[in-house]
């Protein structure tokens, strides 16, 4: 196997694992609830601590990436990411548990923020979207990983498990990763600490007023923090325009393709994973499916997106991003349509359908959306905007999270929605009829955000990919 094709791998490796790390602890919460002595508005931080760091730091550790090596940032992140999970499994108290996952988001957010650069680093434009469709099956593998592991160490073993699973393979891949993947490509340049610190506030602020008004409801001092968070965005746009080495180099959103492929994942995230919150709050809380059970009935659409996205990707190396990112949209909104229609007696084989549907439309929109992303990408500037890819797609995980639980939540009362989605609760009666007409509204939500992502998609424009221009680069 050649360094490039080694470098592939350990790069959907760790994606994979930060795919497996977010479903497994979403199936284990119940069960961690009982084992902490903790209750459901608490421990429900061990998910929004993730997505808030996430957030935050994704792009600034790109921007350190390309400053002082992505190859250097991504190792050292598997090896933070290692330590948090060892801590989240010996975790004797749910506090301690939350700032180990924010240890162990660090970790996470040094994997997520460089892994589009190295790959940016070591294919040629032409031959991204194939390398990228790679990473959409180590998302889509781990995503069914993290459902059947999930159901199976939590009942059989022990929730704890599903972090310690993390080591032995985190320590096997880091110890590959420090001898194939080295810095192809390094710009030194001073870090922009002021750029940093205002955009870490105000996205800070802005994650955490909207996750916790999904979690509280609207209140005033949570949309003063959001509304400061927005006002803050104005100076940091005029600091960073008038810098030598801003934190975000606003001269690449003049290209067109860039900007709007930024808007398209944004949207994306926003509208299409809240429909996963949704129907499983539907499959356990009305059709009363445990955790597993309901998570098991989403793998076919997982496992239909693993095996075509290589394919989508390669495609979208041929023809460009626009057509099958757009496609892909296109066919997630029909899925989320279909979800419009359930009843307290759907048949399973109709959500399967859609989950099917829902699958090939993200095999499509992910490897040709990044890989557009990262052509038209300047080479000194991919770990920053690699890194600013992720942190809109986490802001968009935390908005779809907001969204499931506000509007799924109108016809009934909120800590009810709370525990329904936590698999504690289920539904009956004539609450379960009220239950289902929030979840409806909320598909109809999701179809709308979507709807704004296939505009985006649609109008961006092909770039080019020019295989002259870039070569792929190897240290021996």
């Amino acid at each position: 196997m050649d360094r490039v094709s080694v470098v592939t791998f350990v790069v959907v490796l760790g994606t994979m694992m930060a795919a497996i790390d977010s479903t497994i602890v979403i199936l284990a919460l119940p069960t961690i609830v009982q084992s902490l002595h903790s209750n459901l508005f608490t421990i429900i931080w061990v998910i929004l601590i993730y997505l808030l760091i996430a957030a935050v730091l994704t792009t600034q550790l790109g921007r350190l990436g390309d400053n002082y090596g992505r190859a250097r940032i991504y190792n050292i992140g598997f090896i933070i990411f290692i330590i948090g999970s060892a801590l989240c499994g010996f975790a004797p108290t749910d506090i301690f548990l939350i700032g180990s996952r924010a240890i162990q988001a660090i970790g996470a957010s040094m994997l997520q923020a460089n892994s589009g650069a190295i790959i940016a680093d070591y294919y040629p434009p032409n031959r991204r979207g194939k390398a990228y469709g790679y990473t959409s099956i180590g998302w889509n593998v781990g995503a069914i990983l993290g459902i059947i592991l999930g159901g199976i160490i939590t009942t059989f073993i022990g929730w704890r498990y599903i972090f310690y699973i993390n080591v032995p393979i985190g320590i096997a891949a880091t110890s590959v990763g420090l001898k194939v993947i080295k810095d192809v490509n390094k710009v030194s340049k001073k870090f922009d600490l002021v750029g940093t610190t205002l955009l870490g506030t105000l996205l800070a602020l802005i994650t955490y007023g909207a996750a916790s008004i999904a979690g509280s409801g609207i209140n005033y001092v949570d949309i003063s923090l959001i509304i400061i968070g927005i006002i803050l965005l104005f100076p940091f746009i005029f600091l960073e325009r008038r810098i030598t080495s801003p934190v975000i180099d606003f001269r690449a959103f003049k290209n067109k393709v860039l900007s709007f492929s930024l808007m398209s994942s944004f949207l994306q995230s926003s509208g299409y994973l809240a429909t996963a919150f949704i129907l499983i709050m539907y499959l356990q809380g009305i059709r009363g499916l445990s955790p597993f059970n309901a998570s098991v009935l989403l793998v076919p659409g997982y496992v239909i997106a693993s095996m075509l996205g290589p394919f989508a990707g390669r495609l979208s190396d041929k023809i460009g991003a626009r057509i099958p990112a757009t496609i892909g949209i296109g066919m997630m909104m029909i899925a989320a349509f279909i979800y419009t229609s359930l009843t307290l007696h759907t048949p399973y084989l109709d959500i399967i359908l859609a989950s099917i549907i829902g699958g090939l439309g993200s095999s499509m929109f992910y490897p040709a959306n990044n890989s557009a992303v990262m052509a038209n990408s300047p080479k000194e500037l991919y770990g920053s905007i690699s890194g600013m890819l992720r942190t809109l797609a986490n802001m968009g995980i935390v908005l779809s999270y907001v969204i499931a639980i506000t509007i799924a939540s109108l016809t009934v009362p909120r800590y009810v929605a709370f525990e329904v989605f936590l698999g504690t609760s289920n539904l009956i009666g004539g609450v379960a009829g009220k239950f289902l007409g929030g979840i409806h509204a909320a598909f109809f939500a999701s179809i709308a955000i979507l709807a704004l992502a296939l505009v985006f998609s649609a109008v961006r424009g092909k770039e080019q990919r020019s295989p002259i221009k870039e070569q792929v680069k190897e240290r021996a």
